[in-house]
């Protein structure tokens, strides 16, 4: 009897849930009420979906509604696709919206310029979502530029269809790619470049020389795992000029990822690295912008030509996700060279090396996760495999700023096997506090000793403009201000902007300026 009268209550209450008026729709009157009037999908490359947008639609009556149609402009032409309240498509027909309730709705989209703008390296595409039809009809605007670029792929096996890997230098690698043929060896600035695994430079056999070179003003975009490889008589080219408006970037080669939202502009780690490898000859880059790379340059390029293996000026290297430069036993002249944000190192020098820099800023204000690691560090060993291999180090800091947020900012390990040991700082604004005396000792942090420390300046402030967001130039207040050494600035008379540093010249890559409040 029990049982009897609570299946009863139950009933009832069934009964009663089913006359509620969040279950009885209404016919929509057009004013629903959305989170954005313009959906904007940013930029795209060609036939390379974007990101995800949403928008939320809002149905603030006191009646559940519900709308006979919702759709793109085009149909299931469209380029676009949808997802309204977790059904996929581009036509939905009799979405229902409860009382004071929403609903979500999901944008992409995926265009082939060739079918929308054809002859054009640029396309904005435009469409619609239609909300009912008629004069109670209402719209979300979407719009995406799409842009136009050479694509680099890896090869695939005929037979097999699998990505085929490199072998640089007689050793096989697991990295997805190929070698560039002639005729792709210059990259132009007509066009963006967008390469999806590993463009080598070389030839298989390492014995035939060639030349990667990128013209000034050259876009280069990297998929995740994506770089560029400098095998065996091999040589990188990047020839980038200072741009005529000193605020843009219009003239720099700029090497980046291939996301192109505003949320991936400042994102560590998206791709791979540019590997100058054991071999590779007369590296040059001028005028470039790294970023957002796992290691902005990898130089292993110890070729011992008696010349620099790598000559890199006027360039910033930033986001970084584990080092900015990382140097193995090689020949390196530096000059205006900006490096920031990275997860562990802004410079680091393994297994020892002939190194020189001149007018360069070391810094390293990551955060993105915790860095015990200093921003330069000289290291004058490292372990293969079970063995470790020491070598000789010599490394010249002129007129550098060395800083970042962390105490200690620079570093050294020296195996005494090694029997050169040889480092100078000149004319240097560093930082390092050891605040509680934990290097008192050791001498190779005995600034006293002007053969390694010479003229320096410790732990004052340089005085950048916004270090955090990668603004690393100088503001008059630095300490840096008239205090480099002019016979080394007059081998670089001109900072990384094209300022002259003829007379008084400050400390860094960057001339001081009066900064903007």
């Amino acid at each position: 009897m029990r049982s009897i009268y609570t299946l009863l209550i139950l009933g009832c209450i069934i009964l009663a849930s089913s006359c509620r008026n969040d279950f009885d729709t209404t016919p929509n009157t057009g004013d629903l009420r959305f989170s954005k009037d313009t959906i904007f999908l940013d930029t795209v490359f060609t036939n390379i979906g974007s990101s995800t947008y949403n928008l939320k639609v809002y149905n603030d009556s006191d009646e559940t509604i519900n709308i006979p149609t919702v759709r793109l402009t085009t149909g299931e032409d469209s380029d676009y696709r949808l997802n309204v309240d977790g059904v996929a498509g581009r036509t939905f027909e009799n979405v229902e919206i409860l009382a004071k309730d929403s609903i979500f709705v999901f944008v992409e989209t995926t265009t082939d310029i060739n079918n929308v703008g054809a002859g054009s390296f640029e396309f904005l595409s435009t469409e619609a979502i239609e909300f009912d039809s008629g004069p109670i009809q209402q719209k979300v605007e979407l719009v995406t530029l799409i842009k136009d670029a050479i694509f680099l792929f890896a090869d695939r096996d005929e037979n097999t269809g699998m990505v085929e890997t490199l072998d640089i230098n007689g050793v096989e690698t697991s990295l997805e790619g190929r070698f560039l043929t002639d005729d792709e060896l210059t990259f132009t600035n007509e066009k963006p470049y967008v390469i999806y695994g590993y463009m080598a430079v070389g030839s298989p056999d390492g014995n035939t020389p060639k030349t990667l070179t990128v013209e000034a003003g050259a876009r280069i975009h990297f998929h995740a795992d994506s770089g560029i490889i400098v095998g065996n008589n091999g040589t990188l080219d990047i020839n980038g000029t200072l741009s005529t408006d000193p605020e843009a970037l219009e003239n720099e080669v700029i090497l980046e990822g291939d996301r192109l939202e505003p949320s991936f502009s400042e994102t560590p780690g998206q791709w791979g690295t540019i590997l100058l490898t054991e071999g590779s000859v007369n590296n040059e880059i001028d005028y470039a912008t790294i970023k957002n790379a796992t290691a902005g340059i990898l130089n292993e390029s110890n070729t011992n030509t008696g010349t620099p293996n790598l000559t890199i000026s006027n360039t910033q290297i930033y986001n970084a996700s584990a080092a900015g430069l990382l140097n193995r036993f090689s020949t390196v002249e530096g000059s205006n060279v900006v490096i920031n944000n990275c997860g562990q190192f802004s410079m680091l020098v393994q297994s020892g090396g002939i190194y020189n820099f001149t007018h360069c800023t070391f810094a390293n204000y990551w955060t993105q996760s915790f860095r015990d690691t200093p921003a330069v560090f000289l290291d004058n060993t490292i372990l293969l495999g079970d063995t470790l291999q020491v070598a000789n180090l010599t490394a010249n800091f002129t007129n550098c700023i060395i800083y970042g947020n962390q105490g200690e900012e620079i570093g050294f390990n020296q195996d005494p096997a090694g029997p050169v040991f040889d480092y100078n700082f000149r004319n240097t604004l560093l930082r390092f506090d050891d605040t509680f005396g934990n290097f008192d000792e050791d001498p190779l942090f005995d600034f006293t000793n002007t053969t390694l420390y010479t003229d320096i300046i410790r732990g004052e402030d340089p005085n950048f403009q916004d270090e955090f967001n990668n603004l690393l130039q100088v503001g008059e207040e630095t300490a840096g201000n008239g205090q480099a050494l002019q016979s080394a600035a007059n081998l670089f008379p001109f900072d990384i902007k094209g300022v002259s540093r003829t007379t008084a010249p400050d400390i860094g890559a960057y001339e001081s300026i009066e900064l903007p409040e």
